[in-house]
């Protein structure tokens, strides 16, 4: 009984999916606070839903150890974050959402995940040691990942992006296949860091790994289900004067969530190994899983997705970069290094707040 009460998310949104549908119509021709009390109660059911898949990932990441355990939950998290996109991308036209999407997910991870973690474990252990090998090879590996993805395709002429499209697509899927080898085999060592304050995985129910991982395919279907809701629901919302972005920082926020606290919990258990690879493996693994699968959809569709970023995006994406390459260069994470990042991610929001990114 205790197991299946802690599944009561999953339960909940269940029963605001089956309103969901009922309503939405209802929502849509109202307008105003039912349309938004709709759409937040669905928000809110996704958020739970997604934590219980985070919840679910963590289980199975605790047996299995790193790296294995942080591939796990970014799958998952990025898992979550394709199958809202690849819905809300069947919904009113939106040539921009995917690009906006993953343009917010790498802001969400690297400046929110790892500023507020460096905050946190800063204010509380000074400093946090991480293994300076894995976070170069994660931005070595994003650098490209985004240049052949968001920055190349700004230049590529619309006669051409067919076959640009079909290379990106084949490049990112033996890019991400490379780098799962390297990270669980050759280059192991580069994605672990032992310390004595790490705490060895704890599981009381002892349940078996087939349960978590039907449970958690089962809540990735849901999360799908909520999403044509949400989809219905912010088309009819944004019609009005509200930032074209948002339904790209939503679905970011959603899969960030579970990983924030995560990373937070990482961070007060003096664990920025852990925390390093939530970071920057989520960013990897969005560009890396989620480009191709749009790509894909837009050349079965024959419909170009705008994936070149616009020049305030590029922008952040440079000072992001900058600083991640300042601060991640000596094996070392603190709270000044933390309020760097976490600065530019205010700015991020600042900025979708006056519709500018």
């Amino acid at each position: 009984m205790k197991y299946l009460r802690s599944e009561f998310p999953i339960a909940l949104a269940l029963l605001v999916l089956v309103l969901g549908f009922t309503l939405e119509h209802a929502a849509v021709a109202h307008g105003g606070a039912m349309l938004w009390g709709t759409l937040l109660v669905i928000l809110a059911a996704i958020i739970g839903v997604a934590f219980r898949i985070s919840h679910h990932a963590e289980v199975l990441a605790m047996r299995f150890g790193e790296p294995y355990g942080t591939l796990i939950l970014t799958l998952a998290a990025v898992s979550v974050e394709v199958v809202i996109l690849v819905v809300l991308l069947q919904g009113a036209p939106n040539p921009t959402l995917a690009r906006d999407t993953v343009f917010s997910a790498v802001m969400f991870d690297i400046n929110g995940i790892l500023g507020l973690a460096a905050i946190v474990g800063g204010l509380k252990h000074g400093s946090s040691k991480y293994n300076l090998d894995s976070a170069n090879s994660f931005i070595a590996m994003l650098l490209v990942a985004i240049g052949i993805g968001m920055f190349i395709p700004d230049f590529v002429p619309e006669t051409q992006w067919k076959f640009y499209s079909v290379f990106s697509v084949v490049v990112m899927a033996m890019m991400y296949v490379a780098f799962l080898r390297l990270q669980t085999v050759e280059h192991r060592k580069f994605f672990e860091y032992s310390s004595e304050t790490d705490e060895e995985a704890h599981d009381e129910a002892h349940s078996p790994n087939a349960l978590h991982v039907a449970l958690m395919l089962g809540a990735i279907v849901l999360v799908g289900l909520l999403s044509e809701v949400l989809s219905v629901l912010l088309d009819a919302g944004l019609s009005g004067s509200l930032p074209k972005t948002i339904p790209a920082v939503l679905v970011a926020l959603i899969s960030a969530s579970p990983e924030i606290l995560t990373a937070l919990k990482a961070a007060q258990q003096d664990r920025m190994q852990t925390t390093v690879n939530i970071a920057l493996g989520a960013s990897l693994a969005t560009v890396l899983l989620t480009l191709p699968v749009i790509e894909t959809i837009a050349l079965i569709n024959g419909e170009r997705i705008d994936m070149a970023l616009t020049p305030m995006q590029a922008g952040l994406l440079l000072l992001t970069f900058m600083t991640v390459m300042n601060n991640l260069h000596d094996g070392e994470t603190n709270a000044i290094e933390g309020i760097s990042h976490f600065a530019l991610f205010a700015a991020f929001l600042a900025l979708v707040g006056m519709g500018l990114v």
